[in-house]
């Protein structure tokens, strides 16, 4: 008695690639579909982009604390905190984004510092740093 006839081998043997051939031509039509040609048909003189130049920085502002006290802005020394106030006041209606820059001398109090920050507060100095040099 057979087990198994003929047909059944035969047909488990062959690769039906029927199934395959329409996945690829499916694949082809999207991508041909999907990829846009380049358009070189019109011969077009397209304009020339600009350069937009940047605003130029704004100008930092220094206060300067020396170590026997004495207060400089932008190289010019002031006399007392009260004058200070009144100048950076006078810049930041100028400019609103005042930029200021504290520099103290190593040997400086930092009581002299904080009474300089606090001037700047004051003032409603929206930016204000500390200049600090880099270590060797």
């Amino acid at each position: 008695m057979k087990k198994c006839s003929r047909s059944a081998h035969h047909s488990l043997t062959e690769l039906n690639i029927t199934p395959l051939l329409d996945l690829a031509f499916v694949l082809l039509v999207i991508f041909i579909i999907t990829t846009i040609p380049p358009v070189n048909d019109l011969d077009l003189k397209l304009p020339d982009a600009t350069r937009h130049l940047k605003d130029p920085p704004r100008k930092a502002n220094y206060i300067s604390v020396q170590a026997d006290g004495s207060l400089y802005l932008n190289k010019a020394r002031v006399d007392n905190a009260a004058e200070m106030l009144q100048t950076l006041i006078g810049l930041r209606e100028d400019d609103p984004d005042l930029n200021v820059i504290v520099r103290g001398d190593g040997k400086t109090k930092y009581q002299q510092i904080r009474a300089v920050l606090d001037i700047c507060q004051q003032a409603n100095v929206p930016k204000v740093d500390l200049a600090t040099e880099p270590l060797n």
